[in-house]
This record gives C-alpha cells, structure tokens and sequence, in this order.
C-alpha cells in the first residue's frame, strides 16, 4: 500500500508500529515460501487475501470509516487495485516457485525505484541525474542476485525473477496512477477494496486452475494461512496507517527497507536458505538504490 503524501509528528510509537509492519510483511516472504510445498500459489495468497479485505472492512466498520465508494471511482479503484494487489500478490507468489524467499524479498523492495522511473513519462517528473544514479545503483543489486551463481543458474530462475520485476512494476505503476488519480477513501475502507478486489480474479483463477486440496494442509499449512490472512493483510495494514498518522510519509517509506531485511534474514534462520556474499551484496545495491529513490 503505498504512503499517503502527508506530513506527521515523529513519535516512539510510530516508530513501534512501523517495525511491527516491516518485521510482519518481512516474515511473510519465507511464510509463503514454505507454504508452497502444501499449497498452489494464487489460490493460498487469493483466498487469504479476500478474507484479509473482509476482515479489514469489519475493523473499519467498527472505527466508523464509511465503506462506500463513490461512482466516478469505481474504475480507478479497480484498475489501481488489479496492479497494486492484484499484480503484486499473483506475480510474486509464482516467483517463489523458482526464488528463494531471500531472492524475492530483494528483487520486492524495487518497487520505489521503478515508482520513480515510471513517474517520468506518467506524471512529467523529471528523471533528475540522483534518480538516474538510484535505478542504476538497485539494478546492479538485481544483478547481482541473478549473476551471482553463474549463468546457468541464473537461466534457470529467470522465469521467477521476470515474476517478481513484474510484480514489483506493477506496484510501481499503481501508485504512480494513484498520485495521478488521487482515490479519497477512508484508508482502511480503501485497503479493503484494494485488497478485495485485487484478490478476487487471483483466488477464482487458483481454484479453476490449481485445484487446492484442503487435505494436503499440515497444521504449519495452516498456520501458514492464518499469518498471511491476519498479519500479512490485517494486522500489517493497521499498523502501516496508524505509523504514518504518527510519521511522515518520507519517514515511513524509508523504515519500510527493513522489510527485505528481515526477509533475507528470516529465510535464512527459518529455511535455511544461503546467506553470503551474493546475497549480502545484492541486498546492499539495491537498498542502496531505494535509499536514494525515496530521498530524491
């Protein structure tokens, strides 16, 4: 969800939900990697997400945020939420299928860079020589992490990282759209059309195509869908917008680069997955990118 454009106090308890989101959207990464040896990807993070966007409407309903949707919106909202949430949680669940979670949550946190790209030709914001110099340096990050265990690996992982570009992008073009087409919604009603819409068409197409088995679920199946419903969307959310009610959106962008922190981290510890020199190195380029895209 991207910040909304507006300035707040620093407080300590801003700082305390923002770190509660980044380690909740961070632990996510290895969560659905594990999750795919049980379940299919667009139906588990499908069907999460609906219930994730009901049980975000109730939380709205109960602090009085109208759920209504004025008629102009409707197909703004609907193309922002397809490429927002839609985008991001269909492409970056198929990129697991070939991505460690580490290599994923890398090539995810792109996003401000391709924002700030995109914002070029979309809203005439002029791609200044420090923006230039932020996209080269999170691309040579990105090739890192694809060059880094030699072509024929990287070959082989191509198809996840084309999946994970692509759904970083498409978060990109959506909140260039959305700073273009400013939706005025309360912002847990409009987290809960996003989430619901973009997630919709993902969970019909998992059912119709992959045919999940409840059966195959062990209880860490379970669990796994749980933290993904109530955390990954709920929780996560809740506090993303109670943060910047208490920080400023500059502020908050910038504590979100502890997400793919925390997810190369967590992989390592909770999957056992590789941490050297490639992945240490891909992760400092291109948070070093992000850093100068969201100060440029």
């Amino acid at each position: 969800m991207p910040p909304i454009d507006r300035a707040g106090r620093l407080s300590p308890l801003g700082f305390v939900l923002l770190a509660i989101t980044s380690v909740g959207w961070g632990l996510n990464f290895p969560i659905m990697k594990h999750l795919l040896t049980e379940w299919p990807p667009l139906s588990s993070r499908g069907l999460c997400g609906i219930a994730g966007a009901a049980a975000l409407a109730l939380i709205a309903l109960a602090r009085r945020q109208k759920l209504s949707v004025p008629r102009p919106m409707w197909l703004r909202l609907l193309i922002v939420s397809m490429l927002t949430i839609g985008g991001w949680v269909a492409f970056m669940g198929l990129a697991l299928l070939w991505l460690s979670a580490s290599e994923a949550a890398v090539l995810g946190i792109s996003i401000p860079v391709w924002v700030a790209l995109l914002a070029w030709p979309i809203l005439g914001e002029r791609l200044s020589p420090l923006r230039a110099v932020a996209l080269t340096v999170a691309l040579a990050g990105i090739a890192v992490l694809i060059g880094g265990n030699g072509i024929e690996a990287s070959v082989d992982k191509l198809p996840g990282v084309a999946c994970a570009l692509a759904g970083a992008v498409c978060v990109g073009l959506g909140t260039v759209l959305t700073k273009h087409f400013p939706l005025a919604m309360p912002p847990l009603s409009l987290a809960a059309w996003q989430i619901g819409l973009g997630c919709l068409p993902i969970a019909i197409v998992g059912l119709a195509v992959e045919q999940p088995q409840l059966a195959a679920l062990s209880y860490v199946g379970w669990l796994s869908l749980l933290y993904m419903t109530l955390v990954q969307f709920c929780l996560c959310h809740v506090c993303w917008f109670a943060a910047l009610e208490r920080l400023s959106a500059a502020t908050a962008s910038i504590g979100t680069l502890l997400v793919p922190v925390i997810g190369v981290l967590a992989a390592a510890a909770m999957l056992r997955e590789p941490l050297g020199l490639r992945e240490i190195s891909a992760l400092a380029f291109t948070l070093g990118g992000v850093a100068v895209a969201l100060r440029a």
